[in-house]
């Protein structure tokens, strides 16, 4: 038996050392200067309008309104007028010359933001030299508030990481112009400690409302997604009742086919072999479509959940629930309308948990009103109007953590039955809830 080794040599690349941190960390740091403030500096980037829905400009008259959404460039428009009267006041020959510089990258930050900040990087050496009554190094007065005014905008307008490359290249600048640079000499002093102090303290809070924006927004979001999961949760758990629901009213005529079926022959005499093979058939039928529909509805049943002794209400208990309502402190009066018949089990019991939830919602939003429940049965259908006034002491109310999950309930109720309901406030600040479910007409041979 030979045993053969195998030298794996590494490829030269491979054999280079591993990068520290430190220096990953740099790469990194200059990969994001040069993404923030040299790709695209120039690029066009307009600023945008105030939202006309925003919290404040809504609520002005409607004129006002088309003024008020252009508020940034309004004051970003002043901040440049003061930089002007600033450096015609500081320059007195050469101010023509001056002006410009501290006014261009002022007006530049509404459309060109990144741009704006190195026309004022370029510009203050510029006007410094050009000469200032001011008497300080390396920025003159209109460059001073130039340069406050860009990084203000400019980190505004873009994510907190520019901003602290603004702060550090103003540094880097100011440095550099205090180390020898520069006409020092013929000035008081030097004015850098200023700049970088006040304009350290207008990132830090520039980025601390990024952050704070931010986090509102994503919280936003979250409620978003929460409440949608929260209404979703809600449709099924609504749609799970209704099926538990229907599910004992079908069984219990499937049952009831069946029984009828199995005992129909013997309550005629000598029955032909036709018609007894013709009922066991139906028995049959009836037997297999009880038991599927045990088996696909029985998913359904949480595991706690019990087939209830009583049969499922129907309108002819209406009156029951009301006098349970009335007990609670509800005054409610019931109206019927229409030639009262009975209707579908399903639709009666639908009705009959419409009326109930639209009760406990006035109970819970209006307690104290008065309530009507109406009731009209006409051709093609049953009609309900469930209509409460307004709450006599509002101060009584207390927000409800599952507002809106009972209206949710009927709808869905309504639907499954081909229906049409409506919900929304009365003229006079109570509530109206008006549905109709359409019941199929008797054929005239049924009659």
């Amino acid at each position: 038996m030979t045993q053969t080794t195998h030298i794996q040599t590494m490829p030269p690349g491979d054999g280079a050392k591993p990068r520290s941190p430190e220096y990953r960390v740099a790469v990194d740091s200059l990969r994001g200067l040069r993404q923030d403030l040299f790709h695209d500096a120039f690029a066009y980037r307009p600023l945008p309008r105030r939202n006309p829905d925003g919290r404040i400009i809504r609520r002005l008259p409607g004129r006002l309104r088309e003024y008020a959404i252009w508020t940034p460039h309004a004051l970003i428009a002043l901040v440049a007028l003061i930089t002007l009267l600033i450096s015609g006041v500081d320059n007195d020959g050469q101010a023509l010359l001056v002006v410009p510089l501290t006014v261009i990258p002022v007006l530049l930050t509404m459309i060109r933001p990144v741009g704006a900040f190195w026309a004022s990087m370029v510009s203050t050496p510029l006007a410094a030299v050009l000469g200032s009554n001011w008497g300080e190094w390396p920025w003159a007065a209109g460059s001073f508030a130039c340069h406050l005014t860009v990084l203000t905008v400019v980190a505004m307008r873009t994510r907190p990481r520019t901003a602290g490359w603004m702060w550090a290249l103003t540094a880097l600048y100011a440095l550099i112009a205090d180390a020898g640079i520069g006409p020092t000499y013929e000035y008081g002093g030097t004015n850098s400690g200023p700049m970088l102090v006040f304009s350290a303290v207008i990132l830090l809070c520039v980025t601390v409302w990024h952050i704070r924006s931010a986090a509102a927004r994503e919280v936003t979001a979250q409620q978003t997604v929460t409440a949608h999961e929260r209404s979703r949760r809600t449709l099924l758990e609504e749609r799970t009742t209704i099926a538990r629901e229907l599910h004992d009213v079908v069984a219990h005529h499937m049952s009831v086919v069946a029984i009828q079926a199995e005992a129909a022959p013997y309550r005629v005499e000598n029955p032909p072999p036709e018609l007894e093979k013709a009922f066991a058939t139906i028995r049959e039928n009836a037997v297999a479509a009880l038991t599927e529909l045990r088996r696909v509805l029985g998913v359904v049943r949480a595991e706690d959940y019990e087939v209830p002794d009583a049969p499922q209400p129907t309108l002819a208990d209406l009156d029951g629930l009301l006098a349970n309502v009335r007990d609670a402190g509800l005054s409610v009066d019931k109206v019927a309308i229409g030639a009262v018949r009975e209707l579908p089990q399903g639709v009666e019991l639908s009705a009959y948990r419409i009326v109930q939830e639209a009760l406990s919602n006035t109970l819970r939003h209006a307690p104290g009103a008065t309530a009507r429940v109406e009731i009209g049965y006409v051709l093609g259908g049953l009609g309900l109007r469930i209509v409460n006034g307004p709450p006599p002491n509002p101060s009584l109310v207390k927000p409800s953590p599952g507002a809106g999950h009972g209206i949710t309930g009927m709808r869905e109720r309504v639907t499954m039955l081909n229906g049409e309901m409506t919900a929304g406030r009365t003229d006079d600040g109570g509530y109206e809830v008006t549905v109709f479910l359409p019941v199929a007409l008797p054929d005239e041979g049924d009659a």
